[in-house]
C-alpha cells in the first residue's frame, strides 16, 4: 500500500522544481525527500522523477501518480475533517430507536432538543418493541436505544449493553367511567378477577407482566382483546368491554369516558432506560442525546 506521506513529497518536488524547493516547503532535510522519493520508485517499480537542466519533472508514471495523489490528498482531509466533526459533535449521524410509547412522549421532544444543539448532526428514529431493538442495537445497527425493563418477565435486555437510567413508568388501571369500582379510593388487582381483560399482544413483555401480576393475586385474567395500540385500548375500555393496564408513557391523552387508577399497595413498574453498545464509543452527539433525554425524562 502506498504511503500518503511519501505521495505528498512527490507532489511538493515536482511543484517546487527541486527537492531542496520540496525540503523547505515541508521542512524536511533534503537527503530525507531523496529518501522518500526512491523508497516510493520502488514501491511502485517504475521511476517517477527525471532531473534535466532545468531541474526536476515527471515521468509518464509520476505524473500519473500525481494525478491520483491529488485526489487522494484531498479525500484524507475531508475524511479528517469529518472524523474532527462527528468527535466534536458538529457531525455525523446518530441513529436512535425507541419503543412505541417512549417514540409519541420522549423522543420527540429528545430530538428536537438535540437539532437544535447539533444542527450538523443528522438524527434518524425507528420504532419497534424493546426484543426487537436491543439485538438490532448490539448488532450495530444503532447508536443509541431507549428501551425497558418490567420486574418478573425475567428478560434483561440490557444485558452486555451501557445503561443509562432514565424513569420509572408505573402501568395505572383503566376502567370505563361508570364502572362500579371506578369510585373506590383503594383497588387491588384481586378486585378485578371477574372482569374481562384487554391488553397488548400476548407475546409482549407487557401483556406477559399483566398475566404474571394477576397471577400473583390469585387469578387468571380473561383476556378478551389483544391490541399494542393504546389508543384503540383506551376505546375498549370505554365501550365497556373490559379493564386494562396501561403505561403512564402511553397516557399523555386520556380519554374523557375512562377512569385511571392507581393499584393498591402499588402500581407494577417497568424502569426505561437508554442503552448504548458497551463496546462503542460514546460521541457527543450520544452524550448529548442521554442528556436531553434524562432532562426530559426528570431524571
Amino acid at each position: 500500500m502506498l504511503n500518503v506521506g511519501r505521495l505528498n513529497v512527490l507532489r511538493e518536488v515536482v511543484a517546487r522544481g527541486s527537492f531542496s524547493g520540496a525540503a523547505d516547503a515541508l521542512s524536511y532535510s533534503q537527503s530525507a525527500v531523496s529518501q522518500a522519493i526512491a523508497t516510493l520508485e520502488g514501491e511502485v517499480g517504475a521511476a517517477l522523477i527525471e532531473r534535466d537542466r532545468r531541474g526536476v519533472r515527471p515521468t509518464a508514471a509520476g505524473a500519473a501518480l500525481i494525478a491520483h495523489t491529488d485526489g487522494i490528498l484531498a479525500r484524507m482531509e475531508a475524511a479528517e475533517e469529518e472524523v474532527a466533526a462527528i468527535s466534536g459533535g458538529r457531525g455525523g449521524r446518530l441513529r436512535v430507536a425507541s419503543f412505541p410509547t417512549a417514540g409519541g412522549t420522549l423522543m420527540p421532544l429528545a430530538i428536537a432538543r438535540v437539532r437544535a444543539s447539533h444542527p450538523g448532526v443528522e438524527v434518524s428514529l425507528a420504532e419497534g418493541e424493546p426484543e426487537e431493538i436491543a439485538p438490532r442495537l448490539r448488532a450495530g445497527e444503532f447508536d443509541l436505544a431507549l428501551l425497558f425493563e418490567l420486574e418478573a418477565v425475567g428478560e434483561r435486555l440490557g444485558a452486555g449493553l451501557r445503561r443509562f437510567e432514565l424513569l420509572e413508568d408505573p402501568l395505572h388501571l383503566a376502567l370505563p367511567a361508570d364502572h362500579r369500582l371506578a369510585g373506590r379510593k383503594q383497588l387491588r388487582l384481586a378486585d378485578l378477577a371477574d372482569e374481562s381483560w384487554i391488553q397488548t399482544a400476548a407475546a409482549s413483555p407487557c401483556a406477559r407482566h399483566v398475566v404474571r401480576s394477576c397471577h400473583a393475586a390469585g387469578f387468571e385474567p380473561r383476556v378478551s382483546f389483544e391490541s399494542d395500540d393504546y389508543q384503540t385500548v383506551q376505546g375498549l375500555v370505554a365501550a365497556g368491554v373490559g379493564v386494562a393496564l396501561i403505561p403512564e408513557l402511553a397516557l399523555s391523552a386520556v380519554r374523557t369516558d375512562i377512569a385511571i387508577r392507581d393499584l393498591h399497595p402499588a402500581s407494577p413498574v417497568r424502569k426505561v432506560f437508554a442503552a448504548t453498545r458497551r463496546s462503542a464509543a460514546v460521541t457527543p452527539a450520544v452524550a448529548g442525546m442521554i442528556g436531553v433525554l434524562r432532562e426530559v425524562a426528570g431524571a
